[in-house]
């Protein structure tokens, strides 16, 4: 089984691929493998079943079908009926997501077929780039020509060798959507419970209840997925479960919420992962601290190659976290005065970065010298050592006695109140962590003199589907491309020193973000 996944950054609006791409019969005016086409039996071609018949400038012919079309989430799905190629079993899929900051969009184009050994290494490479790097810088170059755009020129594919091979005569293969094109006998899901290292805990407490010990892990059921785990992540959310203060694991269990690692087999139904798939994700339910992990699939992203498991196990909660926080609890504008409490930490560290990049001025807190030093490195306009009276005073004298437009706070009891005081008339409190502790019960009717809003955005609302956690990841991952932040490489503990990383964290003794080594 070969599986060929390719991305791209285009320099256009979202909306404006979209309308060209949810036209299965528009490849012929951009694509320079395409020398003509037309939808067979004169369906139009946006309904699914449309069929369309087309010819490559090398003179092969071939025939595709359109099976899956949401313009909600802009995403569609096709196959291949007819080719002069051998890809049996041809499946393939577009998605694009918005990059919000600058009005871009993440393209990504991605297939699964089997092919004779000896033309595998050809073959995909054709289909990577000949078909999808190629067409998507072509659609990107005639979105953005003038109004009367000329055909784009032809490039011929490499020659086709034998004759059209119509799907009568490839082998069967299931094109439904949602089903997964079966994977060879050897990547068939492993049916053997696996042994593996744990962190176990066995009561709440302190970081003395994380114990290391070995566990049993099942056979993926349907829609399931088995992760070999190389690292997990360690974020605040697994301190509040520890303790008991959220309740999300209830002892004996095992705690995290992130990691990443290699699909080692999957269960039936699942149809956008496969064994070998390099992948992360940052949701629960807990059970992240281990070596291997049995877990619902529909959250498990996979990540690009340039994204190291370990920078993806310390930076796709936190990141996917910073991109919500800026683009849909509050939305960011350039020129809008931002506080960014604890901003050299995990999540704060991003969000300096990429309120920067949106245009905003940066107010960044942090508790100590050093960690003023390294907000100014990540780009922040001000820094403020303390959250008390003091953070109040800086932020008027900054805003010009106006106040924050935003203050993000994950720090809790020990700002709150100070934050609430340094907010603009109508400004947004966005309350996310609680690190000093909880906040405790406040009289709301106090906000009134300010008309400010509260918020307290759970992570869970915002990446609960598949389609939310795809574009969430793809916003992070475009980010990232684009250069408009960087995740640095974490701390790393090995997977028996848990419980003194969970106490490093708790007492502030790290910069950035800390992971376990599996």
């Amino acid at each position: 089984m070969v599986r060929v996944v390719q991305s791209a950054v285009i320099d256009v609006p979202i909306d404006d691929v979209w309308h060209v791409l949810r036209d299965f019969n528009s490849h012929e005016q951009w694509h320079p493998a395409i020398a003509e086409s037309r939808i067979e039996d004169g369906h139009p071609a946006d309904v699914v079943g449309a069929v369309r018949a087309f010819s490559l400038t090398d003179g092969g012919r071939l025939r595709e079908q359109l099976l899956r079309l949401n313009d909600r989430d802009h995403e569609l799905t096709y196959c291949l009926l007819e080719a002069p190629l051998p890809l049996y079993g041809y499946v393939a899929k577009i998605k694009l997501r918005p990059v919000t900051d600058t009005g871009q969009t993440y393209w990504q184009w991605e297939s699964t077929f089997t092919t004779p050994k000896d033309q595998q290494a050809t073959l995909t490479a054709l289909v990577a780039d000949g078909i999808y790097q190629a067409g998507m810088r072509a659609l990107e170059s005639y979105l953005r020509a003038p109004p009367s755009r000329a055909p784009v020129a032809a490039r011929p594919l490499p020659a086709s060798s034998g004759p059209t091979r119509r799907a009568s005569d490839m082998p069967r293969s299931d094109t439904a959507a949602d089903t997964p094109v079966p994977a060879d006998p050897a990547d068939a899901a492993s049916t053997a419970t696996l042994t593996a290292n744990a962190i176990v805990m066995d009561r709440h407490g302190g970081p003395e209840v994380l114990q290391l010990r070995q566990v049993k892990v099942p056979a993926p059921g349907p829609g399931q997925v088995r992760i070999r785990q190389s690292f997990a992540g360690v974020n605040f959310i697994d301190v509040y479960c520890r303790t008991g203060y959220f309740d999300l694991l209830k002892p004996p269990g095992v705690p995290g919420m992130e990691a990443s690692g290699t699909v080692e087999s999957v269960g039936a139904g699942v149809s956008h992962l496969s064994p070998g798939d390099r992948v992360a994700y940052a949701c629960g339910p807990v059970g992240a601290y281990a070596a291997c992990r049995t877990m619902d699939a529909d959250l498990v992203v996979r990540i690009p190659d340039w994204f190291s498991d370990d920078i993806a196990a310390a930076g796709l909660l936190k990141g996917v976290s910073a991109g919500f926080l800026l683009h849909d609890v509050h939305a960011v504008r350039p020129g809008q005065h931002v506080v960014i409490h604890a901003a050299a930490g995990g999540v704060g560290s991003l969000l300096v970065q990429w309120a920067r990049a949106i245009g905003a001025h940066v107010i960044a807190t942090v508790s100590t010298h050093d960690k003023a030093q390294r907000a100014r490195q990540l780009g922040a306009h001000d820094v403020i050592i303390g959250r008390g009276p003091e953070f109040v005073e800086a932020v008027m004298e900054i805003t010009q006695g106006k106040g924050a437009d935003v203050i993000y706070d994950a720090v809790g009891r020990d700002s709150f109140d100070f934050s609430i005081a340094a907010l603009a008339i109508r400004g947004h409190l966005v309350s996310f962590g609680q690190a000093s502790g909880p906040i405790g019960e406040k009289d709301i009717g106090a906000l009134a003199s300010k008309s400010v809003t509260l918020s307290r955005p759970n992570y869970g609302h915002y990446t609960g589907t598949r389609a939310e956690m795809q574009m969430q990841s793809a916003r992070l991952f475009g980010a990232l491309q684009q250069g408009y932040l960087t995740i640095d490489a974490p701390t790393v503990y090995s997977l028996a020193e848990a419980a003194r990383a969970h106490d490093d964290l708790e007492n502030s003794r790290t910069t950035g973000s800390i992971v376990l080594k599996t």
